[in-house]
């Protein structure tokens, strides 16, 4: 395209140049003419007026034969003294050019003419109308005729140009589509190389060869990123093991999908203490705990051929072991449990961590066996801290006891509460003035008839999910209340947690009201703990809970506050004693001013309705100090002091 405007301000440049060229050529022809004229008029009234003499006579001849004007534009005759006799003066218009052209040259001059007895003299101008007109009629045909032949070519080449443009796109498009029909079946270089491609477009052939190598590199590297960017999704990014999108994959594609007969053991790994260790120490070592179990699994399974570990969610971990029997996974499990149990004592943690395995088998849906290795799971966590279980086919027949881990916890719960098997710690929460009135948190561990500890968390949340909630709740606060008076350590202020659901079921509150009023001197130390989110979830019971406590003189914290979308409303409406901040405000907090400004905007509107403001899960100096800073009235954490025995 390009080019082709340079081809047409060609031709109008030339068009131009013509145009001036003839308009020169035109101009001097006419100037020449001009002076032809002149010359001849000036030789014919000088032969005229020689051989007359001066009379009236002549005079009325010239007056008749000039009248009309066409011959002269003016003619003044004068006698022999210089008088002027007569004069014809007959104005004339030109055209344009032609008047430009004599403003130029000045083509058309007066002339002088004196007889020979020097009695008749006589001054004219030649009339040029009509050279003017032929020298304007010359000029438009020199233009029109220059114009066609510049515009017939640039609409001839415009012509061939849209034809060839055509031409070639169709070429293009052709070959296009031979590759696209043909490459399937081989290389572009090979189907370039074909007959019927050179018919199409025989100069194509290179430019479409180096297209190919260009488009084969372009989609190598497609894919190789593409690979890098589906292994970043499928990548845990705290463990860098494959997450559960890949898990899911690796088994449909090596296992339920599999050409060839498979078999082997699948291991659930899950952390029973994450929860615990993100509220009471922080993410930051909830994260490095998470590591720590991923390493030893890594560790173990390392041992066994072809083996693959996946990081389900934030606590659960899955182990493949191609080609490994349960017996032998039995062995897996053992070693599991004890690396465990050495890295509980070094990072003095309740538990660390339980295992379920169980079997599985070419065609096996994943579904189904994820449901069957839960269920062997929750068998382990209810058989003492970091232990494992292996579930087999004889014990799922027709899925008969397909719910026997529940059962086994509900056993377990029930044994614990009819023998009260807890087991009572604290830990204190530093106040940061000295006005300041703070407590120290009850916390409780769960224990088997052999003694075991039992994880908390998991305990917990099964007592959760069979309805068991509110008994779990009445058999810590008896057995506080009786830890209390039994250490005279009514002087002292204790905290207590209790789950939303006990909260809010109105039997618990009837039955905490009693209890505490058997024992008024105690209940005026206790305050109960309750989560935010929990609270959330029926403001009027929990009102109903909260003015109870209140009645009896114990008091009230909000913990883990700032998970959920909290108003003031919910200030007014509830009026707690203390708020507990949340751990993940306090993790960094160094470094995090978003976490400063919402934790300094909370207390500032908590102390105007005269709420206590705690932080919890402190870890470091630096948080202390920014915690301080910001006017919080007390800390908790594994930097205050560690879960101690009453």
């Amino acid at each position: 395209m390009a080019g082709f405007k340079k081809l047409i301000f060609i031709q109008i440049i030339s068009w131009l140049l013509c145009v001036a060229a003839g308009s020169y050529f035109i101009s001097v022809s006419f100037d020449n003419a001009v002076s032809e004229a002149q010359k001849n008029a000036q030789a014919s009234v000088t032969n005229y007026i020689n051989d007359l003499s001066f009379d009236d006579n002549l005079v009325q001849n010239l007056k008749k034969s000039l009248a009309d004007g066409k011959t002269f534009s003016s003619f003044t005759l004068r006698d022999y003294q210089g008088a002027e006799v007569f004069k014809v003066n007959s104005p004339i218009d030109l055209p344009l050019f032609a008047d430009f052209i004599q403003s130029i040259f000045n083509s058309a001059r007066p002339q002088f003419a004196v007889n020979k007895a020097a009695d008749i003299k006589v001054e004219f101008t030649v009339n040029i109308q009509h050279l003017a007109e032929q020298l304007q009629i010359s000029l438009f045909i020199i233009i029109f005729i220059s114009a066609v032949l510049v515009i017939i070519p640039i609409i001839l080449m415009q012509s061939i140009f849209y034809q060839l443009n055509k031409s070639i796109s169709m070429t293009v498009s052709d070959v296009i589509d031979v590759y696209i029909n043909q490459n399937q079946a081989g290389e572009l270089e090979t189907v370039l190389d074909s007959s019927k491609l050179k018919s199409l477009g025989k100069d194509l052939v290179p430019s479409f060869n180096r297209l190919s190598h260009f488009l084969k590199t372009k989609n190598e590297y497609i894919q190789s990123e593409a690979l890098s960017i589906k292994h970043e999704a499928y990548k845990d990014v705290i463990t860098a093991l494959g997450n559960r999108n890949m898990f899911v994959e690796y088994y449909e594609k090596n296992i339920e999908n599999s050409e060839q007969s498979t078999f082997g053991s699948l291991a659930m790994i899950r952390c029973s203490e994450l929860q615990a260790i993100n509220q009471s120490r922080g993410y930051q070592k909830g994260d490095e705990y998470v590591k720590g179990v991923a390493d030893i699994i890594k560790h173990i399974s390392g041992t066994y051929a072809g083996s693959q570990l996946f990081r389900l969610n934030s606590s659960d971990f899955a182990v493949v072991l191609p080609h490994i029997p349960l017996k032998e996974a039995e062995r897996f499990g053992e070693n599991l449990q004890s690396r465990f149990t050495q890295y509980q004592q070094n990072q003095e943690l309740s538990s660390v961590a339980n295992t379920g395995i169980v079997g599985y088998e070419k065609g096996k849906p994943l579904g189904e066996l994820l449901s069957v290795v839960d269920n062997a799971m929750s068998m382990a966590q209810s058989k003492q801290i970091n232990a494992w279980h292996v579930q087999r086919e004889s014990d799922l027949v027709n899925n008969v006891s397909a719910g026997f881990g529940n059962q086994n916890w509900r056993k377990v719960i029930n044994e614990v509460i009819e023998s009260k098997r807890v087991h009572l710690v604290m830990q204190n929460i530093m106040p940061l003035g000295k006005s300041i009135k703070a407590y120290a948190e009850i916390q409780v561990r769960f224990k088997t008839e052999d003694n075991q500890v039992l994880p908390t968390a998991s305990f917990l949340a099964m007592a959760e999910k069979l309805g068991m909630a509110v008994d779990i709740d009445k058999l810590i606060i008896d057995s506080s209340l009786e830890k209390v008076k039994s250490r005279n350590l009514s002087e002292k202020y204790f905290g207590l947690n209790v789950t939303a659901s006990s909260a809010h079921n109105d039997q618990f509150v009837i039955w905490l009201e009693r209890r505490l009023l058997k024992d008024t001197h105690i209940a005026s130390k206790l305050i109960f703990e309750v989560s935010e989110f929990g609270l959330q979830q029926n403001i009027k019971a929990s009102k109903r809970f909260i003015d109870m406590v209140h009645r009896v003189g114990a008091r009230v914290t909000v913990e883990r506050f700032g998970v959920g979308l909290t108003s003031f409303k919910f200030f007014r409406d509830l009026k707690p004693d203390f708020i507990k901040m949340d751990a993940s405000y306090t993790r960094g907090l160094e470094d995090d001013k978003n976490n400063q400004y919402f934790m300094r905007l909370m207390v500032d509107l908590a102390h105007r309705i005269g709420v206590n403001v705690f932080a919890e899960g402190v870890e470091s100096q630096e948080e202390k100090h920014i915690i301080e800073t910001l006017c919080l009235d007390g800390v908790q954490g594994y930097y205050i002091e560690k879960p101690k025995d009453i």
